[in-house]
């Protein structure tokens, strides 16, 4: 039998201990993100850069050794490639000098060769000019084809402003129209509106049901008996006035109690 339904005498406190019966410290739940993360102090170590670091080191010194470093370091270098390749360096040599000399006489002959080429130049050049009228008649032909395609693009742009000026045209011709028959449906909506006999608004009153006539029905309460009851009631004129004495009050009040 459950036991979920019975009265508590001795309702259960979290404490600290065997039988969690130790009150004075009662127990508390936390989450893990409420608990501290970073518990201890970092500092800067050594070579990060710190202020005291800066001021104690000597950059004159460093840079002194660097430098020392650097030329120590080339001035081997160098003297172990000049130990290691004179042999190198004199086959180089010898093989610059003989490609010097085939080059000379390479550059010899394109001097003649260059000659030749501008001579070949010149004579075409003359041969051009004995053929001037073959290209005056290519001149004439291009001159033509230019003006006949200036006459096409003009012909092209008339095309086009003409069919702009029709779109135009037909657009103001629709609008016209448009307003023309609503204006029509408007005057031939409303049979009471310039009616006339033999008109779209007879012939509309025909077709409603209401005849040719157009006779407008009475009333449902143009016979009542107390119509109209207020019209002859006379207008009372209420005015104020901000005297006692002078009131209508007053004055009916005075006429009839005390003449």
């Amino acid at each position: 039998m459950t036991t979920a339904a019975r009265p508590t005498f001795d309702p259960a406190r979290g404490g600290s201990g065997r039988g969690e019966k130790d009150l004075s410290a009662l127990s508390k739940q936390y989450s893990s993100r409420d608990l501290p993360g970073h518990t201890k102090l970092k500092y800067r170590e050594t070579g990060q850069g710190t202020s005291e670091e800066n001021r104690n080191r000597d950059f004159r010194k460093e840079l002194e050794e660097r430098e020392r470093d650097a030329r120590s370091g080339t001035g081997a270098t160098s003297s172990s490639s000049g130990k290691a390749l004179p042999s190198i360096v004199r086959k180089a040599i010898e093989a610059n000098n003989a490609g010097g000399g085939s080059s000379a006489a390479k550059r010899a002959k394109p001097d003649g060769g260059q000659q030749q080429t501008q001579q070949a130049a010149q004579q075409q050049a003359a041969n051009m000019d004995a053929d001037e009228p073959l290209d005056n008649d290519s001149s004439d032909s291009d001159s033509d084809s230019d003006d006949d395609d200036a006459a096409l693009l003009a012909e092209l742009q008339k095309i086009k402003q003409e069919r702009l000026q029709e779109t135009a045209r037909r657009e103001s011709e629709k609008k016209q129209e448009d307003e023309r028959i609503r204006m029509e449906n408007i005057l031939s909506g409303n049979p009471l509106m310039n009616y006339e006999p033999g008109t779209a608004a007879s012939a509309a009153g025909r077709a409603s049901g209401l005849g040719g006539d157009l006779k407008i029905k009475r009333r449902w309460d143009d016979d009542v008996v107390f119509k109209n009851c207020a019209r002859s009631a006379p207008d009372k004129k209420t005015h104020f006035v901000n005297d006692a004495l002078r009131s209508d009050f007053h004055k009916k009040f005075m006429d009839k109690y005390i003449k």
